[in-house]
């Protein structure tokens, strides 16, 4: 597991990150919409759309913006059509990148990001030259200062988890996608409320890229977070800690 345990911090810091960026609404909503469009509008029935409004309203977001993003997916309201496409890649050192994006002019969003890669000294591949190396997880982070490691994982257990793991002072509970609100919800009834909470991308293997290489990464990966039309961006990197202070990250 050698980096998953940074892998796992930077997915929290992350998502404190986005928050503070103000960009995590503009991301949701596109999020709420297209999963109403594929999946049907009732949050109940359709487990992409309750994560994403779980999502939402953790964020503080507006009832009435979910619902006005929801009617929009399912029509009833008109909007914007996003597609979904998935771009991917190398950074420098070697690093395999994933961008998942939506956007309603795939033409320009893919010559964005062909140009976001080079600038940063990457490059973008062809379909399936980096998704190989990651696989789909459920993923939930709790603040291990917080919580009881045993009654945690006596109850991820029992809810059907498929692992957890101590990471750099946290616990981070990891799930099959299909189970992964189940477990969620079974550890809420249980008192455990994570800090972060998401499907996921997870890296089967990690890069250890150090210097001005492991900085040119990190560059590349906040230029691609900061494209608007990307949601999300997946990295197997493993990088020194003093690197993302340096940075900033």
């Amino acid at each position: 597991m050698a980096g998953h345990s940074k892998w796992a911090n930077i997915k929290h810091r992350k998502a404190a990150q986005d928050a503070k960026r103000g960009k995590i609404f503009t991301r949701l909503i596109k999020e709420i919409t297209v999963a109403a469009r594929l999946g049907g509008g009732d949050p109940e029935a359709n487990p992409r759309l309750r994560q994403a409004v779980d999502k939402a309203l953790a964020s503080n977001m507006p009832k009435d913006n979910i619902d006005r993003a929801i009617k929009r997916g399912t029509g009833e309201l008109e909007g914007v059509s996003y597609e979904e496409v998935t771009y991917e890649g190398y950074a420098p050192g070697g690093v395999a990148v994933l961008v998942e994006c939506m956007t309603d002019n795939k033409n320009r969003t893919v010559g964005e990001i062909r140009h976001a890669f080079s600038k940063g000294g990457g490059n973008l591949g062809e379909d399936g030259s980096a998704a190989y190396i990651f696989h789909k997880t459920g993923m939930l982070i709790f603040d291990g200062q917080s919580v009881d490691e045993d009654a945690l994982m006596e109850a991820a257990m029992e809810a059907g988890a498929e692992d957890i793991q101590t990471e750099e002072g946290q616990q981070v509970v990891y799930t099959d996608p299909q189970e992964f609100e189940a477990v969620k919800a079974a550890l809420a009834e249980g008192g455990f409320e994570p800090q972060v909470a998401e499907v996921t991308m997870k890296p089967d293997n990690t890069v250890r890229v150090e210097g001005d290489k492991a900085e040119k990464v990190l560059k590349l990966l906040d230029a691609l977070e900061d494209h608007d039309d990307v949601q999300n961006v997946y990295a197997n990197y493993d990088i020194p800690d003093e690197v993302f202070e340096q940075v900033g990250v």
